[in-house]
């Protein structure tokens, strides 16, 4: 595939959480659009999005940013994900796309597959569209304190998730190994985490993440932020993603 051409602007393009929406992007993005354009999408499924046309595989999402990279017609672009978004970010760095610059990832799902505990995860499909239990799970996703906002806004993407892809990353999704894809990754990758994640901490990431991206990708921690570092910590992320673009 042909490279990106550096004279190019740089678009970030920012892929959510499960089971989020591309509004916890929005101070992050809004930080850096003086410089450096950027889209915020919903992920199919998610934040009011039609469900992928062929299904919620990682695959399936992986062909909806393609899809997105082509219909804007970008030349030069950075992929951004949080948690399931970084698992969608890898397989697509794995096609090598033209044009691909680089990947962020913050708290990315592992690779491998995502360490969850059984009943954890069965109490999470019980859950799907009780707002009450969503809210409940905020103090656990997260470790500095989320506006009144913020909060609904979790809660709302929460609840407002299209069932079929909320039951299929707990099904499938979260434990998808993408692993033989990766060794195909040919861009510059960063690794950023919360100090205080409890659902995704920097241990596990050493253990599961970082040894299948590139040999020189360096871990970053973001100081004090639990798992939702764009709504937690924007401005951390922004000082990050501005320094790691200077580079690409």
């Amino acid at each position: 595939m042909a490279s990106a051409p550096n004279n190019a602007p740089l678009t970030f393009i920012f892929l959510h959480y499960w089971p989020g929406s591309g509004r916890e992007w929005q101070a992050v993005a809004d930080a850096l659009r003086p410089d450096y354009p950027s889209l915020t999408p919903n992920l199919g499924g998610y934040g009011g999005a039609p469900l992928p046309p062929g299904g919620c595989s990682m695959q399936d999402y992986a062909n909806e940013i393609a899809r997105l990279v082509a219909d804007h017609q970008l030349t030069r672009y950075a992929l951004v994900g949080h948690s399931l978004g970084g698992k969608i970010a890898l397989v697509l760095a794995a096609r090598q796309p033209a044009g691909l610059a680089g990947v962020a990832l913050l708290s990315p799902s592992p690779p491998p597959g995502e360490p969850m505990p059984e009943d954890e995860r069965q109490q999470s499909i019980r859950s799907y569209g009780d707002a009450q239990a969503a809210a409940s799970r905020i103090p656990h996703i997260t470790a500095l304190p989320l506006s009144d906002e913020q909060r609904q806004l979790v809660i709302d993407d929460t609840v407002h998730c299209h069932p079929e892809a909320y039951e299929a990353w707990l099904q499938t999704g979260y434990k998808e190994d993408i692993t033989a894809q990766l060794s195909r990754i040919n861009v510059p990758v960063t690794l950023l985490v919360g100090t205080a994640d409890a659902v995704s901490p920097a241990a596990e990431h050493e253990r599961l993440t970082l040894p299948w991206l590139p040999q020189d990708t360096p871990l970053h921690l973001v100081e004090g932020s639990g798992h939702l570092q764009p709504l937690e910590a924007p401005e951390q992320v922004v000082q990050l993603l501005r320094e790691w673009a200077t580079t690409l």
